[in-house]
């Protein structure tokens, strides 16, 4: 699949130097593709939208 037209975006936590950072853009209302900011040539990974909440309750949880 290509990801060249997906509206991709960074978490509010984000440095300004975009260091250490994964961007994020919704698909469809079942899949989230996840990708290294720092190289966008790399291929993203696609992931659940539910197993994507689980995992950001998770990271907020501590």
């Amino acid at each position: 699949m290509s990801t060249s037209g997906l509206d991709w975006f960074k978490s509010s936590y984000s440095s300004a130097q975009g260091d250490s950072c994964v961007e994020v853009a919704v698909v469809s209302e079942r899949t989230v593709r996840v990708r290294d900011s720092k190289d966008v040539s790399r291929p993203s990974l696609a992931v659940g939208r539910d197993r994507w909440a689980e995992f950001t309750a998770f990271v907020a949880g501590g």
